[in-house]
């Protein structure tokens, strides 16, 4: 299913051959849906059917009560005797790849795991695909997130986690929401104050108090999970509070907190600063980890899909080219300044290029310390539902593949990507390792019931 072909009506099957009321059977469907490109005019042909029959039959509603008695050709069908939609759609055809906008909002939190959406802006990747874009910096994931659902921004740099949670209506009102591309891999820590060298056991982390940028963020979610799988319950043998990451190396010099799971340049800067040592990096908790990354409202690509592909391939770009490893210092350079990170280059330097002091007298060679691929794998996903399950942020049951495709666009990823020239995966689940632990995306409640500590009974 792709988010250009009306994305936002899951509810199927309806009353006809296949899941979008189109064809005569699933097997012309999916020969279909083969067919297709992002780009393609037989989308945007069915992205104005859509649109005309949300109008006519009062919204989603309306829209799925119809289609599900008659089915999508019926609808068109009955549409077409009094409105002329095939002028309509030779209209859009004459429009196809005019942007609805070029002037855009997007927001960003000032730390590594933006390069794509920082650097896309000093290094022309927006203005490429004839985009207008204010990077705006913002304070932390909250207001990110207010923001964004106030329409604010038209975009923004997201946790992997809060695209899924505002959709589910975790933490926030419920709004259909869309992550089209991961910002980053891996690229986090756990930092300890320095006067905690000699505790390097979690064992010893009893009543710590720790940090974490946000609560539906991997770094919580990795946190917790670390904690657990070395017998400390992160409920009740530790703090766990959070703190906007431009905060976070204030609070650790004035002993606020001990410690705490950040993303970076925090982490590096505590180093840098010589109050706090790197006690390892989370891509030893989950090697390949999602991060951050590029998320936007259904709302804004239903209404601007030429502008969300033109913003979407922006990205894609930019995190192609901060793939390369050749690039990180020319980007570390990009970024540093003070409208986007402003931090020390050689800080961020030294997370980019992952060749790095760690704190403890020695430097470490860990080239994909940070890396950047931005496919937006739904196992992915459904690993960070499991987790939002595991520890009662969601209480509910979950249709963990359902909210999964709903909201990160793989499907829209590889067909974007091809038609950029790149390789994308084939598949959109795999399974990972965790801590030596197997996840099998196929299996998410056993997986939520498989572990000693937990909010859910085993």
């Amino acid at each position: 299913m792709s988010a250009f072909d009306d994305p936002f009506d899951k509810d199927k099957p309806l009353a006809t051959g296949c899941p979008c009321g189109r064809h005569a059977s699933q097997a012309a469907h999916d020969a279909d849906e083969t067919a297709s490109t992002a780009t393609g005019d037989d989308l945007l042909a069915r992205c104005v059917e859509t649109a005309v029959v949300n109008q006519v039959f009062g919204g989603d509603l309306g829209r799925r009560r119809f289609l599900g008695a008659f089915g999508a050709g019926t609808a068109a069908a009955a549409i077409s005797q009094f409105f002329p939609l095939d002028a309509a759609k030779a209209l859009a055809a004459e429009t196809k790849g005019q942007l609805e906008k070029t002037k855009l909002k997007v927001g960003f939190v000032p730390i590594t795991c933006a390069t794509p959406i920082i650097m896309a802006h000093p290094m022309g990747f927006y203005s490429k695909f004839g985009l207008d874009v204010e990077v705006i910096k913002t304070a932390g994931w909250a207001v990110s997130r207010d923001k964004s659902l106030s329409g604010e921004y038209d975009a923004a740099h997201m946790l992997t986690p809060m695209p899924l949670a505002i959709s589910v209506g975790a933490g926030s009102t419920q709004v259909p929401w869309t992550m089209p591309a991961v910002e980053n891999i891996n690229g986090q820590a756990i930092t300890l104050h320095m006067k905690h060298k000699d505790k390097r056991d979690p064992k010893m982390w009893k009543g710590f108090k720790l940090a974490v940028p946000f609560d539906y963020s991997m770094h919580n979610f990795l946190l917790r999970y670390y904690l657990a799988e070395h017998g400390i319950d992160p409920d009740t043998d530790v703090q766990i509070r959070v703190l906007p990451p431009p905060e976070m190396v204030a609070n650790l010099r004035a002993e606020n907190v001990d410690g705490y799971l950040a993303p970076d340049p925090f982490n590096q800067r505590a180093v840098y600063d010589g109050i706090g040592f790197i006690h390892i990096l989370s891509k030893e908790i989950w090697d390949g980890h999602p991060c951050c990354a590029f998320a936007a409202s259904r709302q804004f690509v239903v209404e601007n899909p030429n502008t969300f592909l033109a913003l979407f391939k922006s990205i894609i770009s930019a995190t192609q080219y901060a793939s390369d490893k050749n690039n990180r210092t020319e980007i570390a350079k990009a970024i540093s300044p003070r409208n986007y990170l402003n931090q020390p280059e050689t800080v961020v330097q030294q997370v980019l290029t992952g060749n790095y002091a760690d704190g403890l007298g020695k430097v470490q060679q860990v080239p994909d310390r940070i890396d950047f691929n931005a496919f937006p794998w739904h196992s992915m996903a459904v690993w960070i539902l499991t987790q939002m399950k595991r520890w009662g942020y969601v209480k509910e049951d979950i249709d963990y593949a359902k909210v999964a495709e709903d909201v990160y666009l793989a499907t829209d990823a590889q067909k974007v990507m091809k038609d950029m020239g790149l390789t994308p995966p084939a598949e959109t689940y795999e399974k990972y390792t965790v801590m030596g632990k197997e996840f099998d995306p196929r299996e998410p409640d056993a997986y939520v019931k498989s572990f000693a500590i937990s909010r859910v009974a085993g």
